[in-house]
């Protein structure tokens, strides 16, 4: 390409220009909606080995890690309102998400309904989960060993001790709390609700 071709290119504007739909408002270039999918909720979802890596960081700015863990299968008031909670506990929210294969093995074969994509990418699109990752094993046990978070958290009626992890978090000086559920809000209940309506 020759030179002023080049230069040329170096100075065209990199947005496209506005476009307006049927009703005359402006649309937001396609652009714009991938770079929130890929910037904003796919970047939260990290691995084991860029957790740690960012928790040193985390903790040299003073911040509190709060963990917790769960299937998520379909997302209802009770996960939000669970969630939420979580994370004012704190400053920086892990939510470790069973595998498929995990929750088969823990719910049925039946389960989980949601694939692993739109389980992952709804949790990460929560405005108060700063990380989403995914553990194989039944238990997170080896997560949060990795992990060291400063507040695990899990939800129901759980004693301290009776929570997988939970010596970890004690043994380090964290806190290990159970956070109510929302009566009448349940994946299972949900999944009942619509095998009922099929017959």
């Amino acid at each position: 390409m020759p030179n002023n071709e080049v230069n040329e290119a170096k100075n065209k504007p990199l947005t496209k220009p506005k476009t307006k739909s049927a009703t005359g408002a402006p649309q937001r270039p396609k652009t714009k909606q991938k770079k929130m999918l890929e910037t904003q909720i796919k970047d939260k979802i990290l691995s084991w080995k860029a957790i740690s890596e960012r928790r040193k960081k985390w903790k040299l700015e003073g911040k509190k890690i709060v963990f917790t863990n769960g299937c998520f299968d379909i997302l209802h008031y009770g996960h939000l309102h669970y969630l939420a909670a979580a994370k004012d506990l704190g400053d920086i929210l892990i939510v470790a998400a069973n595998s498929q294969a995990s929750i088969s093995r823990l719910k049925g074969p039946n389960r989980p309904i949601q694939d692993e994509l739109t389980r992952y990418h709804l949790l990460a699109s929560l405005m108060y989960v700063d990380v989403v990752t995914v553990f194989a094993e039944d238990t997170p046990y080896e997560l949060i060993k990795a992990i060291r978070p400063d507040v695990l958290v899990k939800g129901g009626d759980w004693t301290p001790e009776q929570i997988v992890g939970s010596d970890i978090v004690l043994a380090d000086g964290g806190e290990v709390k159970s956070l109510p559920f929302v009566e009448g809000y349940s994946t299972t209940s949900i999944e009942k609700k619509i095998l009922s309506q099929k017959d």
